[in-house]
This record gives C-alpha cells, structure tokens and sequence, in this order.
C-alpha cells in the first residue's frame, strides 16, 4: 500500500510543476523554469504482462532550451529492485516520446537518499553502455526554512521542505514557519498545502504537530483535511482535559493512584470512556473501582 509521505512527495509536482525548477536551483543544476507543464500517464506497462509505473511523470516546456520529461518517484527506502527499474524508465520514456528524461526522487531520511544518489551503471567493468544519474532531494540537501518571510516567497518549495525534513529535531519549528507563512495566503493556495503537509508528514510525531497549529493557527481555512485535523485536535482536547480530571477527582478524595493507573488515565484517548471514568471517580473507594467494567 502507496503511504501517505509517499503519495505527498511526488503529488506535490503535480501541483506546482513549477517548483522542479526551484528544487534544481537548491541540488545545483540550472535548469529553466518552465513556461508550461502537462501531466502524463504514468503507466509504462508494454504489452506483455510486466507493470511498471513511475509515481509522477510532467512534460516540462521551457522558453529557450525546449521540453524534456520528469520522472519523479517517491521513495521511503533502500529498494534494490528501483536499480533495475530506474533505468527502464528513463530507456522507455526516451523512447516513447524522443525528449530528455530527468529522474527526481524524493527521500526524506538521510541513508535513502545517500543509496538513490549512486550512479546505476549498465555494462562491463570496462565499458558503461549506459549510466543513470538520478537528482536526489532529501533532507541532506533540502532547506530547513524557519524565517516566514523566506517561506512565503516560495511555499511549494517551503513545503516539500518541510515534508523532506519530517524527522528533523527542528520540524517544530520548520512546521510553526510554514503555518506562520500561511495564514496571509488565500485558502485555495493554502488548503492544498495543510492537507498536503499533513499527508506528507504521516504517521510521524511531527503529523501531530502540524496537526496542532492547523487547529490554532489556521483555524480560519475550511478545507476537508483541515476540518478533519481540527476534529481531531478538539477531541484530543477533550480527552486531556477529562483525563486530567480524573486524576484530580480521585487526589481530591485522597484515593491512592499507582504510576501505571495515571498512565493509563493519561493515555486514553476515548472521551466518552474517560467521562465514565470520572463519573466512578466520583463515588469509588478506590481507583480500582473506576476500572471495573459494568
């Protein structure tokens, strides 16, 4: 199953086809920005019963050096079989629509990107018939941008940025600059980027962090994801704040709570189950009783 960060980090040039431009800049190859950019089938099956699909594939056109195709693939880590894979596309898509193939892939752990950036060599020790360079973005080479003034020049880059950076110790506040640069942005610039960034970011600890300043301080976009982040975040509230009452009810009443009760108090998520919880609280003897199922 294709995960979220995977879906997010190719997506992501689906939208701002433009943004290739930006991240060459940042890997150091001066390629062109493009005058226009069309997307096309990713399927590269041939007839016989062998399926391979790129994960995004754009016809970038530009003003003076002409078009070219780029293949971008998400990639979450090390696979030995892309060695093989990698080449076919560039070969095929050569092939099929006689322009120039760029490979872009997307890592966002530091060991991926070291492995997707080795050249993959085809032929002899002696003779390479054929060697695919691929352009590697990961947070080895992407900006860590915490200034909100650089991040509102550019939130598509600032937002693979923060997608590629997701196991950063700093994402906090890469995450704060984004949302901090958002809230001037109109909502159909921002909501692809809230839900984009929350895709992107998974099931890591940072996903909750996002998840956070979108419900305080984005509160005023209405998008799907947004809606379903800040539902989110109200029931985590509530949950908190029953647990704690919990906990407060029975010291209040001078009942005795062990460390494994209070952790279990405080990491239940299920508001409706706490607030059985401190209804019991409130008569029980001991804290064993809050725990007795009816």
């Amino acid at each position: 199953m294709v995960s979220s960060p995977h879906e997010a980090m190719h997506r992501i040039f689906q939208e701002y086809p433009g943004l290739f431009s930006r991240v060459s800049e940042v890997l150091g190859v001066d390629i062109p920005p493009p005058t226009s950019a069309v997307a096309l089938p990713t399927d590269l099956t041939e007839a016989r019963p062998v399926e391979r699909r790129v994960d995004t594939l754009l016809r970038i056109e530009t003003e003076h050096e002409g078009a070219f195709l780029l293949a971008i693939e998400a990639q979450g880590k090390k696979d030995p079989r892309k060695t093989a894979s990698w080449p076919y596309y560039v070969s095929y898509l050569h092939n099929r629509y006689a322009l120039p193939v760029l490979l872009l892939v997307v890592c966002q752990d530091h060991a991926t990107a070291e492995w997707a950036a080795r050249p993959v060599s085809i032929g002899i020790r002696r003779w390479q018939t054929l060697t695919l360079s691929p352009l590697v973005a990961g947070p080895h080479n992407m900006p860590v941008i915490t200034d909100v003034a650089e991040a509102r020049k550019d939130l598509a880059l600032a937002t693979l940025a923060a997608i590629t950076h997701a196991d950063n110790p700093d994402v906090g506040a890469i995450l704060k600059t984004l949302s901090a640069a958002l809230r001037d942005a109109p909502e159909t610039i921002a909501n692809p980027i809230v839900e984009l960034t929350a895709q992107g970011l998974g099931n890591r600890s940072a996903a909750q962090q996002w998840r956070n300043l979108v419900a305080v301080d984005l509160s005023f976009y209405k998008s799907f994801m947004s809606e379903e982040i800040r539902d989110e975040g109200r029931d985590e509230g509530r949950a908190k704040g029953l647990a704690e009452s919990v906990l407060l009810v029975l010291q209040a009443r001078g009942i005795a709570v062990t460390d494994e009760l209070r952790e279990r108090i405080g990491g239940c998520g299920d508001s409706r189950l706490l607030l059985q919880w401190l209804n019991r609280a409130a008569t029980a003897t001991t804290a064993d009783e809050v725990f007795t199922e009816e």
